[in-house]
Parts: C-alpha cells; structure tokens; sequence
C-alpha cells in the first residue's frame, strides 16, 4: 500500500512565526492533534502537537500567548513521499520516534500520515503483504 491511499490531504497548518496560543486554537477548532508549521514560503519547518502545548505550557510556565511555536521546533521535519509504501514510512516513523508526517511531493505539501491512519489500514496492509508474499512464492524456483 502506497502512502497516498490512506495520507490525509487536507492537512492543517500554523505560520512558523505563531504564537503557542494560536497553534492550540488550531488544534481545537479543526479537532485535529496537530499542525504543521509553515515559512512564509509555505515550506513545512515543524510540527507541533497536542504534546508538545501542553509540555510547552508546563516547562515554561507562561501564558501560551507567549510561547513561539518556532520554539517547539525538534528540528529536520521527518517527511515520506506520496509514493512511498506504508511499511517503508511506519520503519521510519518508528526509529525517528515520530507519530505524525507530512508527505510532500518535491517541495509540495500534499498530505499528512498519522500513526493512527495506519493503524485503521493495518488490516489491508497486512492482506497486501500476504498477497505479495504469496506472488513471490509463484515466482520461484519450481
């Protein structure tokens, strides 16, 4: 399964130069767990999650009003391209310690894809591995 069949195209996102306050009002209005920050070019620079708020909030202990999101940063933002297979991303996902990642096609953003999303799919991408598995086992020596 490619990444592209189960990303999330409308991704939402939060000016890089934000405050923490208007990132969570994000969060809250569209219900997501996250956003993605965005350069004036449109560039994703970071995510930040429900996490990383209220972590945010606690270490600093000031108003979300005056917390950067660039401050949040974790640094390189960990990206998949739409063609690449779920597996391949969820190997990645899982060794940077990361649950969100944007897809991007060049410099293009096109998506998001969750851990949660591919936890919905898990059973289709089990299937398709099965079915692949089994086609390679044709191919063989006979």
């Amino acid at each position: 399964m490619l990444v592209r069949e189960l990303m999330t195209t409308d991704v939402v996102t939060c000016d890089e130069h934000a405050t923490l306050r208007v990132a969570v009002g994000t969060l809250l209005e569209r219900g997501v767990g996250s956003v993605v920050l965005t350069s004036d070019e449109g560039n994703p620079t970071g995510i930040v999650t429900e996490s990383d708020a209220l972590r945010a909030a606690y270490r600093t202990d000031r108003p979300l009003s005056g917390i950067e999101v660039a401050d949040l940063s974790h640094g390189s933002v960990i990206t998949a391209s739409p063609d690449e297979t779920v597996q391949r991303v969820a190997r990645r996902m899982a060794t940077e310690g990361v649950k969100k990642v944007p897809v991007m096609d060049g410099v293009d953003l096109r998506g998001i894809v969750t851990l949660t999303d591919i936890v919905w799919h898990l059973s289709d991408i089990r299937s398709e591995a099965a079915e692949v598995a089994e086609m390679g086992s044709e191919w063989g020596p006979k």
